[in-house]
């Protein structure tokens, strides 16, 4: 009779366990990480929201289902909702993609750009593409020593109407991307082009590709890094923010 009570009870609690690792004992965070890449950190006066952007940004097209992807539309809700809550001291902003729908990654970019929050970006393994402007979208960025951005300019899928429009129409948009990357980092608009048009760098491409150290020789990254430091900065950050409101 005891055994079948004490059976009824670990039954139950398997049944409402919702996170699939045996040792987790919280299921919320487990659960959060799972379906939106994010999870809310630390103490209740100085909560962090780490935001993971991973594998390929998708845009309008819905990608096949066994790509990793960061989809802009569960994105841009979270961003606004960071914005607003009271609780959230700064946000982290976690990066390792290959870059991905231009203008789904500028939308979430200028988004991060215009928070008045503290934030702070981490690239590791990969900030490709148009993961450059969503890493520099932050207030102060790093980048992991091993890690690397390719810098190419845009490009496209499908068919493409050969007349003068066209290419006036990814020049603009290449001058779009220069732009925001200049106006939120140490690198000139000039500068950065110079690294998208790079030959001979890249086998089947024009560009450029920068490991850690050199994103920040060349003004991209503000600094290397990893984990450690991008909590302490962002620690910092919320601190002064809280003693002078107007900065941020």
């Amino acid at each position: 009779m005891n055994a079948n009570f004490y059976n009824s009870i670990e039954n139950k609690k398997k049944k409402e366990k919702k996170c699939d690792y045996p040792d987790c004992i919280d299921d919320d965070s487990c659960e959060q990480i799972k379906e939106s890449g994010s999870v809310v950190l630390g103490a209740d006066d100085s909560l962090i929201h780490c935001l993971m952007i991973i594998g390929e940004i998708e845009g309008h097209i819905e990608l096949p289902p066994q790509n990793k992807t960061t989809k802009y539309e569960h994105v841009i809700p979270r961003l606004v909702s960071i914005e607003e809550d009271e609780r959230i001291g700064g946000l982290l902003v976690i990066l390792n993609t290959v870059g991905g729908d231009i203008e789904a990654g500028l939308a979430l970019a200028e988004l991060m750009a215009g928070m008045k929050k503290p934030t702070v970006s981490l690239v590791l393994g990969g900030g490709h593409s148009i993961g450059v402007p969503l890493a520099v979208a932050a207030k102060y960025s790093f980048i992991a020593p091993s890690a690397s951005m390719t810098i190419h300019p845009v490009r496209t899928n499908g068919m493409t109407i050969g007349v003068r429009q066209s290419f006036e129409y990814f020049r603009r948009m290449q001058e779009r991307i220069n732009n925001f990357v200049a106006d939120n980092s140490g690198i000139s608009a000039e500068r950065y082009n110079s690294l998208v048009m790079t030959t001979g760098e890249l086998v089947m491409d024009v560009g450029t590709v920068l490991e850690g150290k050199k994103a920040v020789e060349v003004g991209l990254i503000d600094s290397v890094g990893s984990l450690s430091l991008a909590l302490e900065k962002l620690k910092s950050m919320i601190a002064e923010s809280r003693e002078k409101p107007q900065e941020y």
